[in-house]
């Protein structure tokens, strides 16, 4: 006997077709495949509002399942068969073609790539102008049950290649959250009942400024802070747009740009806050700040090293499409997805429209990938309502400049007087002592109660940590150790330098940037100014001082630190013309020379040259795929992770993983914590005899006796960077 569906169809009826089924349930409590759409389509066109293309979102919310209705389709959900693959996609995407020979193309990209990811438009493999041109089955008696509707006459935007891109790719972030959203309470609503509400902006506010704290008047350095969030909140005010806040590491510049958002969001009723930082070490600082300032509830923390224990359910689901008013997170995640084309990554971009984005030390983009990033800013704010504020405590180096003609514009400084704040808040002196040896360098070292010295690479810190010699009052840190691990002995040092203890450290730039440690002496090894400033900013940070020491050297090993040359080079030419290098005009010369005169690097990947405008065969000649295959902040390609059996949580978190046949999505978040990465041919020779696979690039360290220090980590490779973005 034939089903309701099959009479239905067979008898020419589309009361009954289905978008999807429940297992083991009757058809009566399936989905029907006009309610998708609608629904779909409504929550897409309201997610498209703050940046006015909700008529674009409401079209492609309607026409994304247009191959449900073929019997095809039908048939998998009668038959119940999960493993059969049904063209669902094409359908709605040839639909929007032929609808709009033109404009229709854009619809097309979002809803062929709303499953498998926005294509390329034309390639020797899967692309755009292949799925148009694919046979697809008959699907036209749905037509019957859609309201009418039309592509858009126009855009609202220029007719600029990437600016039409970067629209194609926010409406598509509308159509697969809003998809994913809609199957989610259909099929799964008690992860739906897990999506808690997010404090909303005004309770954020609140929060914050019923509890500002009292500073200490005696010390001068709070005062000044004071005076730093004072201005802030007056400059809150301005209309959206691009701000820069340029304030000497120690200046509080976290608590006053949080302070800044907080008015600029409430007066101008923008959505969320944004807060992008490099290095997870200052992502999981500042997000403990936020909490401490504004309750556990409020912060969505979204990054590769997320401790376990500060996630709830609400949070994880939150973290997919970043529904929450405060996200921290990191560059790699921000701009990585603005470039992806995977829905999983897409998702969140709609929630970035009408929103205020604070880039903690917004001078460390990478140089090759500068003129697509601030492009990616350029148009948030310039057509999704964003405001963007650049955090610094050096020269805000991508501004326009003659020399520099793909920086932003119209930048509105927060602080009236950089300069000035910087003699100010000066607490340093820096005397730079050539090159040094390792020999000679420990014995500069010896000669300080609390001194910490910060060098380039993970090689060069252990050696000088073993020649310093093993003492409860010795530290080391470094990316070979993993983030719980650093995380615990931070604790210590700290619990240390509180007491006036003595201590000495050892480190890799994994120290430099949100780690909050305040030592009267600091040594760095040669490397770019706003590295040196970041060193500084670990130097009399809290102004307990009149002055604390930065000495600068060369070191022994320059071979293994070929990676930080050119930025070194490019500081010692500035040193030799300024008695200060961290004077705010001695870092206009570094950014100079080291950003701003590279024209040939700005854009070494050619990210947009991947969007162009066509002919009338395919109008929109974009290469989504490839650029999301390019584009990575940090080539990750070129590393492995290495679970390490670390403390009781990490062993037993590594005895669950052995005994997985495949680990699951939240044991893989959890470890984490435990993760060292290393390079791809260190892994090879080591992965079947003392890693043991567990997951494609991921492996559990079998020996950790062997190859794990309780000093310094993880110990495969005699060499490797000091530093990586997570």
């Amino acid at each position: 006997m034939k089903s309701r569906v099959e009479r239905s169809m067979a008898a020419g009826s589309i009361q009954d077709l289905y978008a999807h089924s429940l297992k083991d349930q009757p058809v009566e409590c399936w989905q029907k495949l006009e309610d998708h759409l609608r629904q779909v389509a409504e929550l897409a066109a309201a997610f498209a509002k703050p940046f006015g293309a909700s008529d674009w979102a409401l079209v492609s919310g309607w026409w994304h399942d247009l191959g449900k209705y073929a019997q095809a389709f039908q048939n998998k959900l009668l038959q119940q068969d999960d493993a059969a693959h049904v063209d669902h996609s094409t359908a709605g995407a040839q639909y929007a073609v032929r609808s709009a020979p033109v404009l229709g193309n854009l619809l097309a990209y979002i809803i062929a790539g709303h499953h498998g990811g926005l294509s390329d438009a034309i390639a020797e493999g899967a692309c755009l102008q292949k799925r148009l041109k694919k046979n697809v089955d008959s699907w036209e008696h749905g037509l019957r049950q859609l309201p009418p509707l039309e592509v858009p006459e126009s855009l609202p935007l220029p007719s600029e290649p990437f600016a039409t891109a970067f629209f194609t790719r926010m409406v598509f972030s509308c159509l697969v959250d809003a998809d994913f959203l809609d199957t989610e309470d259909f099929m799964d609503p008690a992860r739906k009942r897990q999506r808690v509400p997010f404090p909303t902006i005004g309770t954020l506010h609140d929060r914050f400024f019923q509890t500002l704290e009292n500073f200490d008047p005696q010390l001068p350095i709070n005062r000044i802070r004071a005076v730093i969030r004072r201005h802030c909140e007056e400059k809150a005010e301005l209309p959206p747009g691009f701000f820069s806040l340029t304030v000497p590491t120690g200046g509080g510049k976290t608590l006053s740009a949080l302070a800044f958002a907080l008015k600029h969001t409430r007066l101008h009723e923008l959505d969320r806050i944004v807060y992008v930082a490099p290095f997870t070490s200052i992502i999981e600082q500042n997000a403990q700040v936020f909490r401490d300032r504004l309750g556990k509830d409020a912060v969505l923390e979204h990054h590769c090293n997320t401790d376990p224990q500060e996630e709830t359910a609400a949070s994880r689901l939150a973290a997919e499409n970043w529904d929450a008013s405060l996200i921290v997170t990191t560059s790699v995640q921000f701009y990585d997805s603005l470039f992806s084309n995977r829905p999983s990554a897409c998702r969140k971009l709609h929630n970035l429209a009408r929103s205020i984005i604070i880039l903690d030390e917004a001078q460390t983009l990478p140089v090759h990938y500068l003129k697509p990033c601030l492009a990616a800013l350029k148009e948030l704010v310039a057509r999704y309502g964003c405001s963007v504020l650049l955090c610094t405590a050096t020269q805000p180096a991508i501004l326009k400049r003659n020399d520099f003609d793909i920086g932003l514009e119209s930048v509105r400084e927060i602080m009236d007087d950089p300069p000035g704040l910087y003699q100010s808040l000066k607490r340093v002196r820096v005397q730079n002592l050539g090159r040094k040896s390792d020999e000679e360098l420990v014995a500069c070292l010896a000669g300080h109660e609390r001194v910490l010295c910060i060098v380039n690479t993970t090689g060069h810190a252990q050696k000088l940590f073993e020649r310093l010699g093993r003492s409860n009052t010795h530290f080391h840190l470094s990316a070979r150790m993993c983030p719980a691990h650093r995380a615990a002995k931070l604790q210590e040092l700290r619990a240390r330098l509180d007491d006036n203890q003595p201590c000495k450290l050892v480190s890799t730039q994994v120290v430099e940037a949100g780690v909050d440690i305040d030592f009267p002496v600091v040594y760095r090894s040669m490397a770019g100014l706003d590295s040196i400033a970041q060193a500084a900013g670990r130097c009399n940070r809290n102004g307990r001082l009149e002055y604390g020491e930065v000495f600068l050297f060369q070191s022994e090993h320059t071979r293994s630190e070929q990676y930080f040359r050119d930025t070194a080079q490019c500081a010692e030419q500035v040193m030799a013309l300024y008695s200060d290098p961290l004077d705010l005009s001695a870092n206009e010369h570094f950014f100079r020379l080291y950003y701003w005169n590279r024209v040939s690097q700005w854009d070494a990947r050619h990210i947009l040259d991947n969007f162009r405008f066509g002919d009338r065969k395919m109008p929109f000649v974009f290469g989504f795929e490839k650029t999301a295959h390019d584009f990575h902040l940090i080539d990750d390609a070129a590393t492995c992770g290495v679970i390490v059996p670390w403390g009781d949580e990490g062993r037993i978190l590594c005895e669950r993983l052995w005994a997985m046949p495949e680990p699951g999505r939240d044991d893989l978040r959890v470890a984490q914590r435990y993760i060292v990465q290393v390079r791809k041919n260190v892994w090879d020779r080591y992965v079947v005899r003392d890693i043991k696979l567990v997951y494609d690039n991921l492996g559990i360290l079998v020996s950790p006796e062997t190859h794990y220090s309780e000093e310094t980590g993880l110990n495969l490779e005699a060499e490797g960077p000091g530093s990586y973005f997570g």
